[in-house]
């Protein structure tokens, strides 16, 4: 797990310099990678098109199996898609990336704070981010990480995960490019 996080730290810090090696994303790793997969990491992320993990953690083909929902929410079948890396491709690493200005904690906070339903299947992340917004008072960076550190402890409860994978939390900043683990 050590040299997985490694690896996904230093692939940031290449980044956000403006220096990404992009290793891996070529005809030859696409041949590789085929066949079988075996990434070192899940990331489990918010769906914010500013913040796709391959790109920020500048990985290649393979590197990780990448799950994402507005906010990071889990319900059954996200739980399910996390597991699998570590079940059944032995990813030693699950990583929980919230970011800042997050466009559905926000959204979740205003519903929140207005009492407001908002339209669609929309409430099921208003509720999955309601404890967050309690334990937060409503502020959304607070929240976002909040939610981000309650999601790291239901997936080191996760029977499934426990002993097959570390689970840690980070956050994204969009201003730097840069994540650094909060979990």
């Amino acid at each position: 797990m050590r040299d997985a996080w490694t690896w996904l730290k230093h692939g940031n810090r290449r980044w956000a310099a403006g220096t990404p090696g992009r290793a891996g994303q070529d005809v030859e790793r696409r041949r590789q990678v085929a066949r079988a997969q075996a990434p070192f990491a899940v990331v489990l992320s918010c769906v914010d098109s500013r913040v796709p993990p391959e790109v920020v953690f500048d990985a290649g083909l393979g590197d990780l199996l990448v799950v994402r929902t507005a906010a990071h929410t889990l319900d059954p079948l996200v739980r399910a898609a996390v597991q699998y890396g570590p079940h059944a491709l032995g990813a030693p690493l699950v990583l929980v990336l919230g970011h800042q200005r997050c466009g559905a904690v926000t959204a979740a906070a205003t519903a929140l704070r207005e009492r407001a339903t908002l339209p669609g299947e929309l409430p099921a992340v208003v509720a999955a981010l309601a404890g967050a917004y309690e334990s937060s008072g409503g502020d959304v960076a607070a929240m976002t990480r909040a939610h981000t550190a309650a999601t790291v402890r239901e997936l080191r409860d996760d029977p499934l995960l426990r002993g097959r994978a570390t689970v840690l939390g980070a956050h994204y900043c969009l201003d730097t490019g840069l994540v650094s683990r909060v979990v």
